[in-house]
């Protein structure tokens, strides 16, 4: 069906996101061939003319929304072909249809149906008279001599009125079903409607977060999308109700116009009876669809926000290759400690009460320093949950009594998903003979060590950076999530001697099951010594081989292009290179000298174009370069670890732990973040948070407000 409408789609899909055909098709091409998104981002930027991840995701959802629209047209004209009611103008609407509702809407009155008050007066023989009425045909004699004439008892129509209303029934249907009626219905609703709520009796005058929705109006066309979404969201939980509210007046009479062409007809009344019956059963199912549409779109705006906070995330600069302690706090329970090597290695764990009710300082002091000392510990990470102040002014104060300031510091780390992935099954496996809060502490320095590496263990929606993410369509959130999973890893690159099974499963053209053949070739036959290697990994292809060889690094490689982002297939183009500059490779690897010499365009071919000899030239400066921000740390004041303790007009510093379309979520210590409202982001104007900030960023903020009781912080960010 997609070959059959190829050029169709490919002339959608351009029209659409205003893109160049040849990009288009060239994108296409190559994503029907198997070929990845990052792949084709990085590696075959000739073919797209250089379009970026996001163009070429989008390309991918137009693709899969258009294909699936060329299916539904197959089906709707087989259907209404096998009735034997497809015409030549049937056809040519249902095959120009761009869009599902439209689809729908020309399908309506073909559709089969379960039985209905129309259908059973259209077995009675009542087609004719709803014909006249609705066509307002020449009546050759009064209006009860024609119901009379419909009468017929075999038939079950036993009376005029039984007759008149029958035909009604078929009137009113057919108009419901118009669908141009409903085209025009459903603009006028998206251009003029207002999405309207209340509070529902039970909850009158009582305080909940949807507050604002108690009697709230707005266009719905302009309504925000978190806005409809927790619209949506007090309404399942039943505390207020929607609807959308327009003008029925105008509706009724256009209606009217289209139908009633003659006032005076005898069966007028009737018609403009049906049509108002008719106008209310066709606003009810328009309502829902115009709500259901705008929270589809609310939904895609919302799992974008989610995607954009999950790669900002994931990108967060990472303390790198230093040992490291890794602190799970508690009170009772105490603190799990467990301290992992410079690639992540678990060495030793224990655990210590510094907290109350123990408070066993001195021996917690007598545990954690001598395993910072003898394993040569460089940072500790304290997981941010609960008794966490407590715990990193205990670490701080341990750290000046044994004399470490300086060469050892404490950091916050975000335990969000830490629990989930102790319990998992990665974790068992890697760690069977350890307490799931022991694997919390490994998990807790893993991810200051490099936090995309231990984040690609867990499910995306169990780190919290999403709004409303259980709420919108999961297939699709699970799509863009694992999508803005693999942009990262990508971006970053893997080693491949070091990386889990999770990591190297959303390098491009890996995916599990490739993933774990190559962890298990590594542990049985020891680390790669080249790229070309991995042609020897069971169920590894010359297909998976070109994918993924980009995006994979080795340090210790016999060759040294393998730890660069330089593709296996552009090699011979550095040893060309090389031979022309007479050096050897290694030499000129990093040689700004050497590499300014270089003539790209004397190397252009019709397989390696400009755009590749660029890339292959800026690698050559820096191969495999971790492109990641330098770490930085954020330190909060010591003096505020409580929401009591927050004033009006304070100043303080804190990280950015989400971002919403209506502002950013920031953590200052108090184990409840603060809102920066998107109207105090920025000085400016600006339509999308952001533009201004990300997730993992440091800022100043003011304090403005501070509610105990919904546990809410109104924060502005200050410059």
């Amino acid at each position: 069906m997609f070959k059959a409408s190829k050029e169709a789609i490919y002339r959608y899909i351009v029209e659409d996101l205003s893109l160049d055909i040849n990009s288009v098709a060239g994108a296409i091409e190559l994503f029907l061939g198997g070929a990845t998104v990052p792949f084709v981002a990085r590696y075959r930027k000739e073919r797209t003319g250089g379009l970026n991840e996001t163009q070429l995701r989008n390309i991918q959802e137009k693709m899969l929304y258009y294909a699936e629209l060329e299916k539904r047209k197959e089906t709707v004209l087989e259907s209404i072909n096998i009735q034997g009611r497809l015409t030549d103008g049937i056809r040519k609407k249902v095959i120009e249809c761009r869009e599902k509702h439209a689809l729908e809407d020309l399908y309506l009155p073909f559709k089969p149906k379960r039985q209905t008050k129309a259908s059973i007066a259209v077995e009675k023989g009542l087609s004719a008279l709803a014909e006249t009425i609705i066509r307002q045909m020449p009546c050759s004699s009064g209006k009860m001599d024609i119901l009379e004439s419909f009468v017929d008892t075999d038939k079950g129509v036993n009376s005029a009125s039984e007759a008149l209303s029958g035909a009604l029934d078929i009137v009113t249907e057919a108009v419901v079903d118009d669908p141009s009626l409903r085209g025009w219905l459903r603009e006028r609703m998206a251009r003029e409607g207002l999405i309207a709520t209340r509070v529902l009796d039970d909850w009158k005058g009582k305080k909940t977060k949807y507050e604002m929705y108690y009697n709230f109006r707005e266009p719905l066309k302009d309504a925000a999308a978190h806005r409809l979404l927790a619209v949506r969201r007090g309404a399942n939980e039943r505390i207020i109700s929607w609807n959308i509210e327009y003008d029925r007046t105008i509706t009724s009479g256009h209606f009217e116009g289209v139908y009633v062409k003659d006032p005076s007809h005898p069966f007028a009344e009737e018609l403009k009876s049906a049509l108002r019956k008719a106008l209310i059963r066709m606003s009810v199912s328009i309502e829902f669809e115009m709500f259901d549409k705008r929270l589809e779109q609310a939904e895609e705006e919302a799992i974008k926000v989610f995607s954009k906070n999950l790669e900002n995330l994931l990108l967060e600069p990472p303390a790198g290759h230093r040992v490291i302690m890794g602190v799970d706090p508690g009170f009772v329970t105490g603190c799990k400690i467990a301290v992992i090597d410079d690639t992540g290695k678990f060495i030793k764990n224990t655990t210590v009460f510094p907290n109350a009710p123990q408070r066993e300082r001195s021996l917690a002091a007598r545990a954690m320093l001598p395993m910072i000392r003898e394993y040569g510990v460089n940072i500790i990470a304290v997981g941010n949950g609960t008794a966490s102040r407590e715990t990193m002014d205990f670490i701080k104060e341990m750290i000046k009594a044994g004399g470490l300031e300086g060469s050892v510091r404490a950091v916050l780390v975000s335990e969000a998903g830490a629990s989930v992935y102790s319990a998992s099954e990665a974790a068992v496996r890697e760690f069977p003979e350890l307490d799931v809060t022991v694997r919390g502490a490994i998990s807790i320095a893993r991810r200051l060590q490099d936090l995309l590496a231990e984040l690609v263990k867990i499910d995306p929606k169990s780190i919290g950076v999403g709004q409303y993410q259980h709420d919108v369509n999961q297939s699709k959130l699970k799509r863009s999530l694992d999508g803005a999973v693999e942009t990262c890893v990508n971006y970053v690159g893997v080693e491949l001697n070091t990386a889990s099974k999770e990591l190297l499963s959303y390098v491009s053209g890996i995916g599990p099951g490739l993933a774990e053949n190559i962890v298990t070739y590594r542990q049985n036959k020891g680390a790669f010594r080249s790229r070309r290697q991995l042609l020897e990994i069971p169920m590894l292809g010359e297909k998976a081989f070109e994918q993924c060889a980009g995006f994979l690094r080795i340090r210790s490689s016999e060759d040294p292009l393998d730890n660069s982002a330089i593709h296996p297939e552009s090699y011979h183009v550095v040893e060309r290179i090389s031979t022309d500059l007479s050096v050897d490779i290694v030499k000129l690897i990093g040689n700004k000298d050497l590499i300014s010499r270089i003539r790209p365009e004397k190397y252009v071919t019709e397989e390696v174009g400009m755009p590749t000899l660029q890339d292959i030239i800026k690698e050559l400066y820096k191969p495999g370069l971790d492109p990641r921000r330098e770490f930085a740390n954020v330190e909060f004041r010591p003096d505020i670890t409580d929401l009591d303790d927050l004033k009006t007009d304070m100043k303080l510093f804190g990280k950015v732990t989400n971002v919403t379309a209506f502002g950013a979520f920031v953590d200052i210590g108090v184990h409840q973040d603060g809102l920066i409202h998107i109207s105090r982001l920025a000085k400016k104007f600006i339509k999308d948070p952001h533009e201004v900030i990300s997730v993992g960023e440091r800022v100043r903020v003011r304090i403005l407000s501070v509610d105990t009781e919904l546990k809410r912080i109104e924060l502005e960010r200050l410059s």
